[in-house]
């Protein structure tokens, strides 16, 4: 299937959503496209590296035809949900994704919900290309640290939020090897997406996240059966 089979679904169905205490937004956007398959397909001859910072996985290049067609269809979307002007975003790099590392080889901050960016003007996007015919793979959960109250973290909150996680470590708090899932005794779990297939959801970089991967989770490196998405960080 070519990638020019790869464009907007005129038909797909359109929310927006408000987490916790500081109401941050989130888009979530179904039936994305038409022929999301074509996207798989491509998916399953790329090379996939493993990621060289702190995603727990492999990763490979999305083509250009996926990331246009998301800067296509996003900006009076954008405007009205993440009162986005023009200059926000002006480029657009996309990834797709498979979470592969086990569990008890994560680094201490990999075990900790995290942010992307301290530019709230930035915003981060993930398009699930797994689940088609079950709910196997878990989606986006987001998450508030209870000891600050954050839900998001910016340049103004950086300094505050950091230390306070350090301290915490530093004082015998530090989550025992594995992916957060759910409410632990450093965050409280604010809100959750699931991982249909299909399915874009946005929110901004600043938001504490991150994704849902339970004890039963499949780290398969085969595209066409893993976690599958494409990660899209949308920026100035």
């Amino acid at each position: 299937m070519p990638l020019d089979d790869v464009q907007l679904n005129p038909h797909a169905r359109i929310y927006h959503h408000k987490m916790g205490a500081e109401r941050q937004p989130v888009l979530i956007i179904d039936d994305f496209l038409l022929n999301p398959d074509a996207l798989i397909e491509h998916a399953c001859r790329c090379n996939f590296a493993r990621e060289k910072k702190l995603y727990p996985g492999h990763r490979a290049e999305a083509p250009d035809v996926y990331t246009q067609a998301l800067r296509s269809a996003l900006p009076q979307l954008l405007s009205r949900v993440f009162d986005t002007r023009p200059g926000d975003i002006n480029a657009a790099e996309s990834s797709y994704s498979l979470v592969t590392q086990a569990p008890e080889t994560l680094q201490m901050l990999q075990r900790l919900p995290h942010f992307d960016s301290l530019n709230g003007r930035e915003l981060a996007s993930v398009y699930f290309l797994c689940n088609r015919d079950s709910e196997r793979y878990g989606g986006t959960a987001f998450y508030r640290h209870r000891a600050t109250g954050f839900e998001s973290v910016d340049s103004t909150r950086i300094k505050t939020y950091s230390r306070s996680v350090e301290d915490q470590l530093r004082d015998g708090k530090a989550p025992a090897a594995g992916y957060i899932y759910g409410d632990t005794e450093l965050y409280q779990q604010i809100d959750q997406f699931a991982a249909r297939f299909n399915r874009l959801i946005l929110y901004r970089c600043t938001s504490l996240h991150s994704g849902l991967i339970d004890s039963e989770f499949d780290f398969s490196r085969d595209p066409a059966n893993a976690r599958l998405s494409i990660n899209t960080f949308l920026v100035g």
